[in-house]
């Protein structure tokens, strides 16, 4: 039986007359998550922009499916049979007949007004590839903290990009230009979930795509109380296979250094984490390619920002 989830409440006053902005699609993807997904459903279908919203099942039990199915805010629901990680959203952007496309997960959704802010900066900013969203979490709205990391960037601004140019975002709190996410190929395979957001930054970037991130945009993230399984060792792995397929070898050397010494330490997933990247590296190493130089040299600047952020913090 489908759980029972008070109406949403609109979170803001809007102007928007609740005509469809046929300009945007909402894709959400969602694995064994009945009740959740469909509140997500229920807040996108209550949203002014009226969204086309694609939904891709990874492999739920039938009653997920059906359920979905039957949810009036689901334009089209997609069940590849499988679980497809993140490269479901890859299915998503190919069957979206819109210009744009905004990512939820199954515990996320967007404020009213928001997607119809993006599709404008879209349309006027050609070169704009992809906008991160300020997340805001749970029923008290805490800021993520990847908005705080987000929003000191140290990469310049730049006079045909709307916000703060990026390298990063937030899978579920990002809206994209369908060409310009389909011409980088999307989320890479080899990663398949975890940390695989950093990748497709740096493809979106070495083709010539602005990516920024736009605090006016606003994306809702409500995750279960206990969270999903860990996922600590899968990010681990897909940070350093990351490096593999796009930074320089003196850079993968030492990513993969710093993951064996904390797998040398027991350090909570390391050596999961490290296994895991031994039975990817050859395929890592068969689809490299080196980032151009000025996208090099803002990895670069990311990344000294990072290393004084752990100073700062302390060891763990």
């Amino acid at each position: 039986m489908r759980p029972v989830f008070p109406r949403p409440v609109p979170e803001q006053q809007s102007t928007a007359t609740g005509v469809p902005d046929g300009r945007i699609t909402v894709a959400v993807i969602t694995r064994d998550r009945c009740a959740s997904v469909l509140r997500t459903l229920d807040h996108l279908g209550a949203l002014p922009e009226r969204p086309a919203v694609i939904v891709v099942d990874n492999g739920s039990d039938d009653a997920t499916l059906r359920a979905l199915r039957r949810h009036p805010a689901a334009t089209r629901v997609l069940s590849p049979g499988r679980n497809t990680g993140a490269l479901g959203r890859n299915l998503a952007v190919r069957h979206a007949t819109t210009a744009y496309v905004a990512f939820s997960d199954d515990d996320s959704w967007w404020t009213p007004g928001t997607l119809r802010r993006a599709a404008d900066l879209l349309d006027a900013h050609p070169r704009l590839g992809l906008l991160a969203a300020r997340t805001l979490v749970g029923p008290r709205s805490t800021e993520d903290p990847l908005n705080a990391v987000l929003a000191a960037s140290p990469l310049p601004g730049r006079p045909d990009l709307p916000g703060r140019p990026v390298l990063g975002f937030l899978g579920c709190a990002c809206i994209a230009r369908r060409d310009a996410f389909l011409t980088a190929g999307g989320y890479h395979p080899l990663l398949f979930f975890g940390a695989e957001e950093t990748l497709l930054a740096y493809d979106l970037a070495a083709g010539g795509w602005g990516v920024t991130y736009e605090p006016s945009l606003t994306a809702r993230h409500h995750p279960a109380p206990s969270g999903r399984a860990d996922r600590n060792h899968l990010v681990r792995r897909n940070e350093v296979l990351t490096l593999w397929l796009r930074r320089p070898l003196p850079v993968a050397l030492q990513g993969s250094a710093r993951l064996a010494q904390d797998a040398a330490a027991a350090r909570p997933g390391a050596r999961r984490a490290l296994g895991a990247l031994l039975v990817r590296l050859p395929a890592a190493l068969g689809r490299r390619r080196r980032l151009p130089p000025d996208v090099e040299r803002a990895a670069r600047l990311l990344d000294g920002a990072a290393t004084q952020r752990t100073r700062r913090a302390g060891p763990p």
